[in-house]
């Protein structure tokens, strides 16, 4: 779970069942923490509940004065390059946005699909439910790729004796 997550249950669980002179052991503060602030603030619980607390990528003794500066060192630089990632991340999918890609994951059903269901609801009056049933996808599915195409839904017309009526 990413540390970024706004909930975090396991974590939270963690904190709580932690008792004084145990040990919390993190592989590194980027992966353990939502920014420096969070950080710092648990490393503070921790201290006041007498918990010891260890970072295996960094040699830090969080007891000392000169381990704590460093810490808090370490947890700044640690947001500032999440910060940098998340910017960088976002800058290149708009360029690939730009570029004509699309992301995310692949569309199920390609536009001749979409087309030939959508030209049969109408043709047979079948439900939308039922023709997506016939492709393997949710009726939500089917109505999305309608609305990507810029198909409306197909109503059938049929002639009755009182006239055209919809089915």
């Amino acid at each position: 779970m990413s540390a970024v997550a706004a909930e975090r249950p396991v974590f939270d669980t963690l904190m709580r069942d932690l008792r004084p002179r145990d040990t919390l052991v993190v592989l590194d503060l980027d992966r353990a923490f939502r920014s420096s602030i969070d950080a710092m603030l648990t490393a503070d619980d921790l201290r006041d509940r007498k918990i010891f607390f260890r970072i295996l990528s960094l040699p830090i003794d969080t007891t000392t004065a000169e381990g704590e500066l460093f810490y808090t060192l370490v947890a700044a630089f640690a947001n500032f390059e999440r910060r940098i990632i998340s910017r960088r991340t976002k800058e290149g999918m708009q360029a690939a946005r730009q570029r004509g890609v699309r992301l995310g994951r692949p569309a199920q059903l390609n536009e001749e699909i979409i087309r030939q269901a959508h030209f049969w609801m109408g043709e047979t009056g079948y439900p939308c439910a039922y023709v997506a049933a016939l492709l393997s996808v949710s009726r939500q599915t089917l109505q999305r790729g309608f609305h990507r195409l810029g198909l409306c839904y197909p109503i059938r017309v049929i002639e009755t004796q009182r006239g055209n009526e919809r089915a």
